[in-house]
């Protein structure tokens, strides 16, 4: 099977996910700097989340990019993982709504964590489905971040009755994590073209 249309509407789902968190927005009626103060905090935690959903768009593309076909257990796992980030926007609005309170806040790191354990079994069908000598295999190594975030997440969750705020730090600081660029598909790919130009 193509990934074509696994593309297409992976993508057509993250917009609606993004644009249901935009809509979340909503517009002082007076036109001052000061109107905007109270929301700081909307805007702060709508960064957060379009960070995320934005973290997870390049990621799945990556995924997408090197995988050659589509299993009907990876469309699966991908509709997986597309359910727990479009819990984004309501886990979000949910937190702001009662000034990250412990539970909502809680359940913001428990989306977090099983889209992350959703983006793993994602990974791994792809490998499967692709063979041990697969780009993406080659590339994801180890893959100390993907096994690190969701341990960050519950660690975030099991915290946030004693200390929302360090659950916060958890989850801005596991983003930042992956705000630095992840090379590695695109660094394996350019090695094994280098080796068909030097080597054919």
């Amino acid at each position: 099977m193509g990934k074509s249309r696994l593309e297409a509407f992976s993508d057509g789902v993250i917009a609606i996910i993004i644009t249901i968190m935009v809509l979340e927005l909503k517009a002082p009626h007076e036109a001052s700097l000061d109107a905007l103060r109270p929301l700081v905090s909307i805007l702060l935690s709508y960064a957060l989340s379009f960070l995320y959903v934005g973290i997870y768009w390049n990621n799945h593309h990556h995924l997408l990019y090197v995988a050659v076909r589509v299993s009907g257990g990876i469309l699966w796992a991908n509709l997986h993982l597309l359910f727990w980030l479009s819990l984004i926007p309501f886990t979000t609005a949910w937190m702001d709504e009662n000034h990250y309170d412990p539970v909502p806040t809680a359940l913001y790191g428990a989306v977090l964590f099983m889209a992350g354990i959703a983006y793993l079994v994602l990974q791994h069908l792809i490998i499967v489905s692709q063979g041990a000598d697969s780009i993406l295999k080659r590339a994801v190594g180890p893959d100390w971040k993907g096994k690190l975030s969701p341990l960050a997440y519950l660690a975030a969750v099991v915290m946030a009755p004693w200390s929302s705020g360090l659950s916060l730090a958890l989850y801005v600081g596991t983003a930042l994590l992956w705000l630095i660029p992840d090379r590695r598909i695109e660094r394996v790919l350019h090695d094994g073209e280098s080796v068909g130009v030097n080597g054919g």
